[in-house]
């Protein structure tokens, strides 16, 4: 998972830490010639003496300059963008990184490797720290009624097995979960939904093929208040986010039913189209959080580490696999360490 990314973080480290430790020995030899110059003194003047203090402190330390990391910069950001990475986030990743490095004097005995490699985890640990609902809060607060979670994104990104996958999660923490299948839409869709929902031994309200999906999801929900079911899943439609009615439908389940929470799934494998997706959806609808799927499969990266920046919005889970409890919770820390060990 994400290794081609992780391959070029490292390989940034490393350029970083050859081009200041050659600056290094080349600073030593300059100021090893000097000293073999100088004649023996038998005394020396307070000012000799400070600057002798001073160069042995400019031996002890070295000021990391912009010059020494300009060029490894560069190639950080194009590693990135050729990542799938947003261009904004790489900018503001290869910002900080060069913030927190320029003019900044480390003591020769620093692993520059360690010091490089910390840097750049605070720089990408940036990116991904983003605020978002808290889900636990929003229970509590609808005491005895369910919570609402209506989840979007368009056709072929998994969001169907995402919604079994999150019924099987609420399951696992002892709550009852209802699936609305509102995807009247698409050939198949119902069908797809009511096998997960058997398997799992899920209540799903459907109705027929070109129904309404707004009164779907409206009985779905009032089926949860009456048998005081926890949590209802909403399935809409894939649908492109340039197609204008079908958003228009989205947005009409959204008025009806006021979900607590919508969630946009999207293709980690897409890279920037699963950003400018996401960025759409957000625009049209409202986004509060953010399920990538196929991440066990996502060498680059690049929807990972700048969906949740780009709009502002976190994202929650991975989808990892077809299995059900294939879905792991997803944590800034966890993806540093995928990048860094």
């Amino acid at each position: 998972m994400f290794e081609a990314l992780k391959k070029k973080i490292n390989k940034t480290i490393t350029k970083i830490t050859e081009k200041i430790s050659n600056k290094e020995k080349t600073e030593k030899e300059t100021i090893k010639e000097k000293t073999i110059e100088e004649p023996i003194k038998e005394s020396e003047t307070v000012q000799e003496k400070d600057e002798k203090s001073s160069i042995f402190s400019f031996i002890q330390e070295k000021t990391i300059s912009e010059k020494d990391i300009e060029d490894v910069l560069w190639e950080l950001e194009m590693s990135l963008l050729e990542s799938d990475v947003a261009i904004d986030v790489a900018e503001k990743i290869t910002k900080e990184l060069k913030d927190q490095l320029v003019g900044k004097k480390v003591k020769r005995s620093t692993d520059i490797t360690e010091y490089t490699q910390e840097a750049l985890k605070n720089s990408i640990k940036n990116i991904l720290t983003v605020n978002g609902k808290d889900i636990n809060k929003i229970f509590q607060e609808k005491g005895d009624e369910p919570l609402i979670i209506m989840f979007v994104g368009i056709n072929g990104t998994g969001k169907t097995t995402t919604i079994a996958k999150m019924a099987k999660h609420f399951l696992d923490k002892g709550l009852t979960p209802v699936i609305a299948a509102s995807d009247t839409f698409r050939a198949g869709a119902i069908e797809q939904l009511n096998h997960h929902a058997e398997k799992l031994g899920v209540k799903i309200i459907k109705h027929e093929k070109g129904a309404d999906p707004a009164a779907v999801a409206f009985d779905a929900v009032e089926h949860a208040k009456a048998k005081r079911k926890d949590v209802v899943l909403i399935d809409t439609a894939g649908r492109m986010q340039t197609n204008v009615n079908l958003m228009d439908e989205m947005a009409k389940i959204k008025r009806v039913v006021k979900p607590d929470l919508i969630i946009f799934v999207g293709d980690s494998l897409t890279g920037n189209d699963a950003v400018e997706q996401a960025i759409k959806f957000n625009e049209s609808v409202g986004i509060d959080a953010i399920i990538l799927t196929k991440a066990d499969a996502d060498a680059k990266g690049g929807a990972a580490l700048s969906i949740g920046y780009v709009i502002n919005k976190p994202i929650i889970f991975l989808g990892t696999g077809q299995d059900y409890d294939d879905l792991i919770e997803f944590k800034p820390e966890w993806m540093i360490r995928q990048l860094f060990t």
